[in-house]
C-alpha cells in the first residue's frame, strides 16, 4: 500500500459512520473564548499555525518513543516515526500526520476541549483587543492547537492510542461546540484535516508550505514528509522519499555549524514564542558526567511565569530520546524562565520522572547547568549593560527569589541584582550603591511598596533627599522575603526607611550652604516645649491606636508619616500579610513621626496651649493618623468617622453665613 493510500485509508468520511454514535460537546468557556479569537483574527503571520501543528505531532513522536521503552509493544512493527504533510487542493485540505503516541476518546475532550494551564485567563484577558502579536503566546499553554481556527473554516481530527484498537473523530468549526464520533484508523497516531478558508488557499501551495516547514521545522527531530504531488519535486516515485527538514537534533550540531537564524527557529518551537531570544546558552560538558544545554532566555515574560507550581520548562533528552518536558529537577524554580533541552548521555533510557528526583546524576547536572546559567548572565550584564537591563526588568522578579531560597549562591544573585533608586533613571547594581555612599553612611537604605511612582512619592524619603542620601526603591512582593534572608551586602546591612530611627542625623547635608539649614531642622535643636506638649496630647488622643509619638527628622514637606518600630514589620510587609490575613489587625503597633516645622503641627502645637483648644484637638489629632494611613496606601480606620470629623473641621474653616 503507498503512503498516500494508507493516509486516506486512515480518514474515511464522517457520513460513513453511524450517526446514532454522534456526541456533541460544549467548550469550556476558556476555550469558546480562545477559539473566537483565532476564527475572527486578523493576525498577520498566520504561518504559526502549522509551526504548532508539526511540533505537536512532533512532541506525540517523542512521547511514544519514551513510552516504547518500556512497553515495546505499543511501537512493534510500526516502523520510524514520521510526519507527513498532504494537500487537497479540489477540496481545500491540509492534512497533517503522524504515527506518535495518539489520543483515545478522553484524551480528545480533555486536550481539545479543556485547557488546564495556569493563568490562560491572564493570556485570553491580554490578548483581548487590539494586542493581535501576542497570540503567538498560545503555544505556551499547550493549546497552539487552536490556533489552526486561524486559517480554518472547519478542523478534523482523527486519533487511535498507540496500544488501543479503537478510533476517534473530533470535529469542529470552532463556533462552540465540537462533535466526538468513532471512527477507524489502521495504526495509532493522529491525523488533522484543516478545511482553509478563501483566503488561506496560499497554504496549499508546496512551495509556500516547504518554505515555512524549513523556516520553523527543519531543527524537528522527526522527519516531515511533504506529500505535494508536483512533479517538479525533487523526487520520483520510484525514490525514497526525501524530508523537508533536516531531522537531527540542534543542540548535538557543532556551535559553529549553527546560525542564529537556527536557534531563533528552534526557540521559537521549543518555547512556542514568536519573538528572537534575548539571550542563548549552548553548552557542553564532558567528564564526570556529559550532557549538552540548549537553553534560551525569552525577551517578554511568558504568561505562566507565576504559575504556583514555579516548574521550569525545560525538557530533558536522555541520548537524544524525549523524556521529560515537566520537571523541576534540572533547574531551581528562579531559573524557570529559561526554556530549552538538556540531553545527557550518562542516564539511562528508561528512567521514571520519579526516578528523576533522587537520581545523582540529575542532581550534578542541576547544580552545574544552574551554575553555568548564572554565570552567563553575569558576563551579558558585564558585556551588555543595555541587553541584561531588559532580562532584568522581565525576570528579575523570578531571580530575586533565588536571594530568598539559594543561600550557596546568594553573592552571585546580588552581584546579578538590578535596582530602582532616587539617584538614577535606570537600573543599577550593589556595587554601583556602595560607590555613592556617603563617608559616614553606615548602611543601604531602602524602601518597598506596591509599584514605582508609589514608592516615589513616599513621604519617608524626603530627608534623605534634603541630605543627597541614595535609597533603593523596591516594588516586588518578593522584595519583603528575601531581605528577610539577606542581612547585608559587602558588610553593610540594609536598612527600611520606614521602620526605625532614620539615622539622618549621622550623616552629611548636601553641601556646606545647607549645613546651617539642615542643623536647624535636627530634630534634637527643634524640640520646645508647645512640640513636647503635642506629643504628649497626640499619645493621650490617639491612644493604643499607635505606638508612639516622635518628633522626625525625615520629614521636610509633609506634617506626619507613620514607620514601624526597629524591631517590628516593615510596613509593606504588614500590609501584604494582612492582605492573606496572615496578620491580626491590629497586632502591630506604629509610630506616629511628626514635622515640627510644618504649619500644620505648629498650629495643633499652638491649639494645645489652652484648655479649650486642647479639647477641639481630638478630631484634628485622629484627621492626622488617617491622613498618615493613607500617605502609606491604606484606608482611614473607621471611614465614616473620618468623613464626619473631615465635615466638622471644614464647616469651622468656611465663612459663617
Amino acid at each position: 500500500m503507498t503512503r498516500q493510500a494508507q493516509i486516506d485509508r486512515d480518514h474515511q468520511p464522517a457520513a460513513e459512520k453511524p450517526k446514532n454514535n454522534e456526541e456533541r460537546r460544549g467548550f469550556e468557556a476558556e476555550v469558546s473564548r480562545l477559539l473566537k479569537l483565532m476564527v475572527h483574527s486578523v493576525y498577520s503571520d498566520r504561518d504559526i499555525f502549522l509551526r504548532e501543528l508539526v511540533s505537536n505531532a512532533c512532541d506525540a513522536c517523542d512521547k511514544l518513543r519514551y513510552e516504547a521503552l518500556t512497553k515495546p509493544e505499543l511501537q512493534a512493527g510500526e516502523g520510524d516515526f514520521a510526519i507527513h504533510i498532504s494537500i487537497d487542493k479540489k477540496a481545500s485540505i491540509l492534512r497533517i500526520s503522524d504515527n506518535g503516541i495518539g489520543m483515545d476518546h478522553d484524551d480528545l475532550i480533555n486536550h481539545l476541549g479543556t485547557i488546564a494551564r495556569s493563568g490562560t485567563a491572564a493570556f485570553l484577558e491580554k490578548v483581548s483587543g487590539d494586542q493581535k502579536p501576542d497570540l503567538s503566546l498560545i503555544g505556551q499553554f499547550g493549546v497552539g492547537f487552536y490556533s489552526s481556527f486561524m486559517v480554518a473554516d472547519s478542523v478534523r481530527v482523527i486519533s487511535r492510542k498507540a496500544g488501543s484498537a479503537d478510533a476517534w473523530e473530533w470535529e469542529s468549526d470552532g463556533e462552540g461546540s465540537y462533535v466526538m464520533r468513532p471512527a477507524s484508523r489502521d495504526q495509532h497516531g493522529t491525523s488533522i484535516d484543516v478545511h482553509l478558508k478563501a483566503d488561506a488557499k496560499e497554504y496549499l501551495e508546496p512551495s509556500r508550505l516547504r518554505t515555512i516547514l524549513q523556516r520553523y521545522s527543519d531543527h524537528i527531530s522527526v522527519p516531515i514528509y511533504l506529500d505535494d504531488g508536483d512533479p517538479k519535486s525533487d523526487q520520483t516515485a520510484d525514490e525514497t522519499p526525501k524530508p523537508v527538514n533536516d531531522g537531527s537534533a540542534l543542540w548535538v550540531r557543532p556551535k559553529s555549524d549553527i546560525t542564529p537564524d537556527l536557534y531563533t527557529a528552534f526557540y521559537q518551537h521549543v518555547a512556542h514564542a514568536h519573538d528572537e531570544p534575548a539571550l542563548v546558552l549552548h553548552t557542553k560538558a564532558e567528564g564526570v558526567i556529559s550532557y549538552t544545554a540548549l537553553l534560551f532566555i525569552p525577551q517578554n515574560r511568558p504568561m505562566d511565569l507565576f504559575d504556583p507550581a514555579r516548574k521550569p520548562r525545560v525538557k530533558l533528552y536522555v541520548k537524544r530520546v524525549f523524556i521529560s518536558d515537566d520537571n523541576d529537577e534540572l533547574l531551581p524554580g528562579y531559573l524557570r524562565f529559561f526554556k530549552g533541552v538538556v540531553d545527557s548521555e550518562d542516564l539511562s533510557l528508561n528512567i521514571s520522572r520519579e526516578m528523576l528526583q533522587q537520581n545523582p546524576v540529575v542532581r550534578r547536572i542541576r547544580k552545574a547547568l544552574t551554575n553555568k546559567a548564572l554565570a552567563e548572565l553575569q558576563k551579558t550584564a558585564d558585556k551588555d549593560s543595555d541587553r541584561y537591563g531588559k532580562i532584568w526588568d522581565a525576570f528579575g522578579a523570578v531571580l530575586k527569589e533565588g536571594l530568598y531560597e539559594d543561600a550557596d549562591r546568594r553573592p552571585a544573585l546580588l552581584k546579578l541584582a538590578r535596582f530602582r533608586s532616587t539617584h538614577a533613571d535606570g537600573l543599577i547594581s550593589l556595587a554601583d550603591y556602595l560607590g555613592r555612599m556617603k563617608d559616614n553612611q553606615k548602611a543601604i537604605y531602602y524602601v518597598t511598596g506596591n509599584d514605582l511612582a508609589a514608592v516615589r512619592r513616599s513621604p519617608q524619603l524626603e530627608g534623605f533627599r534634603a541630605r543627597d542620601v541614595e535609597v533603593l526603591l523596591l516594588c516586588d512582593p518578593v522584595d519583603e522575603f528575601w531581605l528577610s534572608a539577606v542581612n547585608a551586602y559587602e558588610d553593610k546591612p540594609f536598612k527600611s526607611i520606614t521602620r526605625g530611627g532614620s539615622d539622618l542625623k549621622d550623616l552629611e547635608p548636601k553641601d556646606p550652604t545647607a549645613d546651617a539649614e539642615t542643623k536647624d531642622k535636627d530634630a534634637s535643636d527643634r524640640h520646645d516645649a508647645a512640640i513636647d506638649s503635642l506629643i504628649t496630647a497626640l499619645k493621650s488622643l490617639l491612644g493604643t491606636q499607635i505606638s508612639d509619638v516622635r518628633s522626625s527628622d525625615r520629614l521636610t514637606q509633609t506634617a506626619a508619616c507613620l514607620v514601624a518600630e526597629d524591631n517590628g514589620l516593615d510596613l509593606h510587609l504588614e500590609r501584604i500579610l494582612r492582605q492573606h490575613q496572615q496578620l491580626d489587625q491590629m497586632a502591630m503597633g506604629k509610630i506616629l513621626e511628626i514635622n515640627p516645622d510644618h504649619s500644620l503641627i505648629k498650629a495643633m502645637a499652638a491649639q494645645c496651649a489652652s484648655k479649650e483648644g486642647y479639647d477641639r484637638l481630638a478630631d484634628s489629632a485622629e484627621l492626622l493618623l488617617d491622613q498618615a494611613r493613607i500617605l502609606e496606601g491604606e484606608g482611614p480606620s473607621d471611614p465614616t468617622a473620618f468623613a464626619q470629623r473631615l465635615a466638622r473641621l471644614m464647616e469651622q474653616g468656611l465663612p459663617s453665613q
